[in-house]
């Protein structure tokens, strides 16, 4: 079968015309997609306790309608929050707040470094509100007249 050149311009055209279209719905694809989840906006911040940093443990930011965001406190009780990805940060709402103070000695010890009520969002009473990105969130614990570090064998 011959192809006239009519008919072959008219082929390279189309050919074109689809590499071209094929090429602008790759772009937006994977430049205007984003990662599918829900916006996140950075949060760090550190956690005291009777105004000394709460240098063991985990904190948790808890909605019931999104998924959570966690950190591990460092030495000097600061923390970077994660919800998909490392430090990329909460869900913006009203969070309740848990602090897992806790450092483990051996298999059946563990030292708490903060009330044990802390480490429970349903009892630790503390929320916060994220709309926006911080570095400054400073989450307040106290010992509420007891002693602390304690030690706890399982």
């Amino acid at each position: 079968m011959r192809i006239g050149k009519r008919q072959k311009r008219r082929i390279e055209s189309m050919q074109k015309t689809i590499v071209a279209a094929l090429a602008v719905l790759a772009s937006a694809c994977f430049t205007g997609c984003g990662d599918g989840r829900p916006t996140r906006v950075p949060v760090a911040g550190r956690v005291v306790i009777d105004g000394e940093p709460v240098r063991f443990g985990m904190i948790k930011l808890s909605n019931p309608d999104t998924r959570a965001a966690s950190g591990r406190l460092d030495g000097e009780g600061r923390f970077q929050l994660t919800c998909f990805e490392k430090h990329d940060g909460v869900i913006p709402g009203t969070h309740r707040v848990e602090v897992a103070a806790t450092e483990g000695i051996d298999d059946r010890t563990v030292r708490w470094h903060a009330p044990k009520k802390y480490a429970d969002q349903s009892t630790s009473g503390i929320e916060v509100t994220i709309d926006e990105p911080t570095d400054d969130l400073v989450i307040e614990l106290t010992w509420s007249g007891g002693k602390g570090p304690f030690v706890e064998r399982q």
